[in-house]
């Protein structure tokens, strides 16, 4: 029996003359948390949507379970669960009501499968009686992710969970799909979170409908290909012009009050960066070597590719 939960070989989307997917090819264990990230337009939610059995790709080849998509959908449709990233349930049904809709799809109760989502469904218990279009945006979530669970699902798809979420919402909503995953269901999660990809197994990095990078989070930092710099000083619009405009300069980049910076050379830049923009007329400069995120592994595999 394979070990793979998921399959995609060179999978292509257009919209037109719009390309959404660009050849993807990646592979999800069972039993693993794969994040897929990625900014806004990057192409997940058609990868998602695609392995899913709710889009029919241009090419290239798809297999959820160990099935093709196109040609195995309802079976594919009866092992899995999907949240969309836009909130889809009945607004005007109560939350018991919507979870029992969709527990009757399946042919199921929600008695039945209670023990699914319990450890979900107790903090929506209390308000069972109301309304789906009443409830907060992590409810909302809760009550999407207990429906997606009320059949038993092998494999959960869930598009961008958290976005618009509190952070509170956010990290309780991660608990929970660590929970899952501890249980043996195959979790694959897209988001445009940067610092939840520390939170899956494995990840893959995606923009503009291509795959930059699978591997785990810890591997994909590994390989970031220079020393990292915070710098700050008094004006940092000035600084940012500055660092761009210095010889030595790989990369500058804005993150919160500090630009984040690589240098061409190899030596330790800092005694020399320090006089350049002294020299520029900068003040309270500050600069201290840093360990990579996730987000800066991303942006270098960005600007190698263009």
């Amino acid at each position: 029996m394979s070990t793979l939960a998921v399959t995609v070989d060179n999978l292509i989307k257009d919209y037109g003359s719009q390309s959404a997917l660009k050849g993807v090819s990646l592979e999800v264990n069972q039993g693993e948390l794969f994040g897929i990230i990625g900014p806004d337009g990057a192409g997940k939610t058609t990868l998602i949507r695609i392995l899913a059995t709710l889009l029919l790709s241009d090419a290239g080849q798809a297999e959820v379970l160990g099935m093709e998509v196109e040609g195995h959908y309802r079976q594919i449709r009866n092992r899995m669960g999907y949240m969309p990233g836009r909130f889809s349930l009945y607004q005007d049904l109560t939350v018991l009501e919507n979870l029992q809709l969709f527990a009757s799809i399946y042919q199921t109760t929600v008695e039945e499968n209670y023990h699914l989502i319990k450890d979900i469904y107790q903090q929506l218990e209390p308000f069972k009686n109301r309304k789906a279009g009443n409830l907060s945006g992590g409810m909302k979530q809760k009550l999407a992710l207990s429906c997606a669970m009320i059949h038993e699902p092998e494999i959960l798809f869930l598009d961008e969970p958290t976005t618009g979420v509190d952070p509170v919402s956010r990290n309780e909503f991660w608990e929970m799909l660590i929970k899952l995953k501890a249980r043996g269901i195959t979790v694959l999660v897209s988001t445009p979170y940067m610092d939840e990809a520390d939170l899956c197994d494995r990840v893959a990095l995606m923009q503009e409908g291509l795959i930059l990078s699978v591997d785990t989070p810890v591997a994909i930092i590994s390989r970031f290909p220079s020393k990292l710099f915070a710098i700050k000083s008094a004006d940092k619009y000035q600084l940012i012009n500055d660092l761009q405009a210095y010889p030595s300069t790989a990369s500058v980049f804005a993150f919160g009050e500090y630009l984040h910076y690589t240098d061409k050379s190899t030596q330790s830049p800092e005694q020399e960066l320090h006089h350049y923009l002294r020299d520029q007329g900068h003040r309270d400069i500050h600069i201290k070597s840093i360990e990579p995120t996730i987000e800066d592994c991303f942006m270098a595999f960005m600007q190698k590719e263009h």
